[in-house]
C-alpha cells in the first residue's frame, strides 16, 4: 500500500470535530442541504449557456450574409462552412477534454474555458473578412468541446442521489436556452451588435465558477483530503465537519478502492473499450445521434431564418424563428416534466414520429407550392406550424435521449471518456449535415430535403422500436448488465430485488473515477 493510501485510511478512522469539537451529526432542512448544490450546478449551466449562445450565433449571422449587400462579401462554400465549422471543431475539443479536466480539476478546467469564448466574440464582432469569421467559430468549437468532460462529470460528483437526475436534465435546458437568447437577440438588434452582448455570459459564468467548490471526487483523487472535506460541507449545506464524515469515508473509499480492482488491476488501459458493454452502447447512441441530426430538426435550427423565408411564414421570419426557438424550449421542458412518467422508449416513439410526419407534412406543401398547385400566401400557416411542430417534438425526444441515454449506459470505469467520444461523433453528424444542406437543397429543392429528413425518421423509428431498451427506472448495475448479455431488461421485473437495488444505489451516490482519463 502507498503512503498516499496511508494517509487517506488513517483519515477515514478520525473523523473531523466540527467548530465546537464535536463529532454528533446535525439534522439541518432539506432546502439548506440542496440550496448550494443547486447553485454549483446552476454555475456550470451558465457555461453550457454561453456554448450554447454560440451554437446558436450562425442561425442569426448567416441571413445577414445572404443578403444583396452584406458588410462582408461571402461565397456559398464560405456559407457552408460557417453553419458547420464551429461543430466540426467540437471533437478536436473533446479529445482534450478528459485528460485537461483530470489534470486541472473540473472548476478549474470551466473558469479556463471562459477565456476563448471572450476571445472569439471580439474577433467576431470586428470580422472583416471570411477568414477571420472562420477562425472565431472554430475557436467556439474547439472551446465547446473542451467543456464536454467538466460539465459532463462535475454535476454527477456534486449532487446527491436525489437531486442528481433532476439537475443532470439541465443541462440540455440550458444549451437550449443559450440558442434561444441568439434568436431572441437577433430579432432585436444586428449580429455585431449580438457579439458585444454575448460577451455578458462567460464574463458572468466565470465570477459565478470563481464562487463555488471543486468537486470532491476530484480533490480526494488528488489527496487533497482537506479540501475535498470543505468542499463536501459547502455543497451539502455550508455544514460541520461531522455532517460530512460518513460521505466522506466514501468518497475515499470510491477513489482508492474501486469496484473489481483485482479482477482488472493487470489488464491494459484500453481493455474495456473492446468489450460489449462499451461497443454496443456506443453503437446504439450513435444511432440515436445520427437520427437526431440527419432527421432534420438540426439544419432547421441552423437555418430557420432563410426557411421561413422560403415557405413564406404568414409573420416576420425573425419572429418565427424566435417562436421556433420557444417551442423547442417548451419541448426540452416537457421531457424533463414526463420522461419519469412515460419512459424513453415511448415517448421517442411519439418524437421520432411526430417530427417525421412534421417534415412529410412540409414537404407536400412545398411540392405543390414550387409546381403552382396551390396559391401562394394561401396557407402558409400549415408549413409554419409543420415546422413548430417539429421543433417541439424532436425537442421532446429524439434530441435528447442520446445524451441522456450517455449517462447511464457506459460502464462506470470508462464513462467519461465514453461520453466524450459519443459527444465528438454526435458533433461530427450534426457538422456534415449543416455542411450539406444548401448542397442538398439545390440539388433536390426544398421540398425533396424535407422529404428525406421525414423518411430518415421513419426509418430511425423502426430501429429504435427494435434495438432501444427501456432504462427508465433501472439501476446503471442492471443496465450495464443489460449490454452485457447478463439479463435483458426487457424480461427483468422492474420491482424485482428492490432492496437491493436501493442499497447497490446509496453505495454509488456518483460515478467512479475514469483511471483511464488520468493515463492518457
Amino acid at each position: 500500500m502507498t503512503e498516499a493510501t496511508d494517509v487517506v485510511i488513517s483519515r477515514e478512522k478520525v473523523p473531523s470535530p466540527d467548530y465546537n469539537g464535536n463529532v454528533e451529526k446535525k439534522e439541518y432542512s432539506k432546502w439548506r442541504q440542496a440550496a448550494p448544490q443547486v447553485c454549483a450546478v446552476m454555475a456550470k449551466n451558465l457555461l453550457l449557456l454561453t456554448f450554447g449562445s454560440t451554437l446558436g450565433f450562425p442561425t442569426i449571422l448567416l441571413p445577414a450574409l445572404q443578403k444583396n449587400d452584406p458588410d462582408i462579401p461571402v461565397t456559398m462554400e464560405d456559407l457552408t462552412w460557417i453553419s458547420s465549422i464551429n461543430l466540426f471543431a467540437v471533437p478536436l475539443g473533446c479529445v482534450v477534454s478528459g485528460p485537461l479536466s483530470q489534470y486541472l480539476g473540473r472548476r478549474k478546467t470551466m473558469l479556463i474555458s471562459n477565456i476563448p469564448f471572450v476571445a472569439s466574440w471580439v474577433i467576431l464582432h470586428y470580422s472583416t473578412n471570411a477568414p477571420m469569421l472562420f477562425i472565431a467559430l472554430s475557436l467556439t468549437g474547439l472551446t465547446g468541446g473542451l467543456t464536454e468532460a467538466p460539465v459532463l462529470t462535475y454535476v454527477a460528483e456534486v449532487t446527491q442521489p436525489h437531486l442528481r437526475g433532476m439537475l443532470s436534465a439541465t443541462s440540455t435546458m440550458s444549451v437550449i436556452l443559450g440558442i434561444f437568447t441568439q434568436l431572441l437577440t437577433g430579432s432585436l438588434t444586428d449580429w455585431r451588435t449580438a457579439c458585444l452582448i454575448n460577451l455578458i455570459y462567460p464574463v458572468v459564468c466565470f465570477l459565478t465558477l470563481a464562487i463555488v467548490p471543486e468537486s470532491p471526487y476530484w480533490l480526494a483523487g488528488k489527496n487533497r483530503m482537506e479540501d475535498a472535506e470543505k468542499s463536501l460541507r459547502w455543497l451539502r449545506g455550508w455544514v460541520p465537519p461531522s455532517n460530512v464524515r460518513e460521505e466522506l469515508q466514501l468518497v475515499l473509499r470510491t477513489i482508492h478502492h474501486p469496484p473489481n480492482e483485482e479482477e482488472h488491476q493487470n489488464e491494459s488501459y484500453w481493455a474495456p473499450f473492446f468489450r460489449r458493454t462499451f461497443t454496443i452502447p456506443l453503437m446504439l447512441v450513435s444511432l440515436i445521434f445520427f437520427l437526431a441530426a440527419f432527421g432534420g430538426s438540426a439544419t432547421l435550427q441552423t437555418f430557420a431564418v432563410s426557411i421561413f423565408d422560403k415557405v413564406e411564414v404568414p409573420m416576420n421570419k425573425y419572429t418565427a424563428t424566435l417562436i421556433l426557438g420557444v417551442a423547442e424550449l417548451l419541448g426540452t421542458a416537457t421531457c424533463v416534466a414526463s420522461i419519469h412518467f412515460v419512459g424513453k422508449r415511448r415517448l421517442n416513439w411519439v418524437s421520432i414520429s411526430g417530427t417525421g410526419l412534421c417534415f412529410f407534412g412540409s414537404a407536400i406543401y412545398i411540392y405543390l407550392l414550387e409546381f403552382k398547385q396551390i396559391e401562394r400566401g394561401a396557407y402558409s400557416w400549415i408549413p409554419t406550424a409543420f415546422l413548430i411542430g417539429s421543433a417541439f417534438i424532436s425537442h421532446m425526444g429524439i434530441r435528447q435521449l442520446a445524451w441522456i441515454l450517455a449517462g447511464e449506459v457506459f460502464p462506470a470505469k470508462i464513462r467519461s471518456s465514453a461520453t466524450g467520444i459519443a459527444a465528438a461523433i454526435s458533433y461530427i453528424f450534426m457538422s456534415v449535415i449543416n455542411k450539406i444542406f444548401l448542397y442538398m437543397v439545390n440539388a433536390m429543392g426544398l421540398s425533396g430535403t424535407f422529404l428525406f429528413y421525414a423518411g430518415m425518421n421513419l426509418a430511425g423509428g423502426i430501429a429504435l422500436y427494435l434495438s432501444l431498451p427501456e432504462t427508465e427506472g433501472r439501476t446503471l448495475k442492471e443496465i450495464e448488465e443489460h449490454f452485457a448479455g447478463i439479463q435483458s431488461l426487457k424480461h427483468r421485473p422492474k420491482n424485482d430485488g428492490l432492496a437491493d437495488k436501493e442499497k447497490w444505489a446509496t453505495a454509488n451516490p456518483a460515478m467512479v473515477l475514469d483511471d483511464v482519463e488520468s493515463k492518457l
